[in-house]
């Protein structure tokens, strides 16, 4: 067993690789459609998924996301959006291998069929029963209402790249109970149906080995920061390694 410590940026290139090697994600980009939301960590899902394909040079993941929480609330409006608005790209929409560049989830969710993939962010996730929610500041339930419709409707798999950093106690549908009240301010919380995919999903799928959360903390840029325990056969603990070797000096995202 080896411990390592990763930081959120760090995860975050961890599961877009992994998301780019998932068995699901892979099908559909050879056959089918990949629609892979905005949010900070599908920029590293997007960029992965792009480059395995040879097309990812063009693409910018700095104003990848629709909503996002910052230090200084004067930088953003109380939606969470930045006030300027005008980088945002659309989401990555990837049918039969091409990559369809402006389009967003609304342009296509009604064309979507099974075998399709829907890749969405998340902002609160339980290990223990395998569940994420989303925050939600749109009146109509933004992305994610969009994404349901094909996944309860036409059996769209709905998977949902997550960082440990936004891990949550208690059951999502409590909390959810709770910020979703009449009367109350802020966002509301969505839990939803899907195949959630987080540090530790990846370094199993990627390597073969096991990886459990130990411990957590740091400052001076590792705030956020998580330690994995790893533990495998030899060549799965070498695998892995090599693996957090690679992403352990992603710098910090910056949009």
């Amino acid at each position: 067993m080896k411990q390592y410590p990763i930081t959120p940026a760090a995860g975050k290139r961890l599961i877009g690789k992994a998301a780019a090697n998932d068995p699901s994600v892979k099908r559909a980009l050879e056959s089918g459609t990949v629609v892979v939301v905005a949010g900070t960590t599908n920029g590293y899902v997007a960029q992965e998924l792009l480059g395995s394909i040879g097309q990812g040079e063009t693409f910018d993941r700095s104003r990848f996301f629709r909503g996002i929480t910052l230090p200084q609330s004067q930088t953003r409006t109380d939606s969470g959006r930045l006030p300027d608005q005008s980088g945002f790209p659309g989401d990555v929409v990837i049918a039969k291998g091409e990559w369809q560049t402006g389009k967003t989830i609304y342009d296509v969710v009604d064309e979507l069929r099974e075998g399709d993939v829907i890749l969405k962010g998340a902002n609160a996730v339980d290990m223990t029963r395998q569940r994420a929610a989303i925050l939600i500041g749109h009146p109509k339930g933004g992305t994610i209402a969009a994404a349901l419709q094909a996944v309860i409707g036409r059996r769209v798999e709905l998977v949902i790249p997550v960082g440990l950093e936004k891990r949550v106690f208690g059951d999502l549908d409590t909390l959810a109970e709770t910020m979703n009240q009449s009367g109350g301010e802020g966002p509301r919380l969505w839990p939803v149906p899907g195949r959630i995919i987080t540090e530790l999903h990846a370094i199993a799928l990627l390597t073969g080995a096991t990886a459990e959360l130990v411990s957590a903390g740091g400052v001076g840029g590792a705030e956020g920061s998580v330690w994995l325990a790893v533990s495998g056969t030899p060549a799965q603990e070498k695998a892995a390694a090599d693996l957090l070797d690679a992403v352990v000096r992603e710098p910090p995202f910056e949009p």
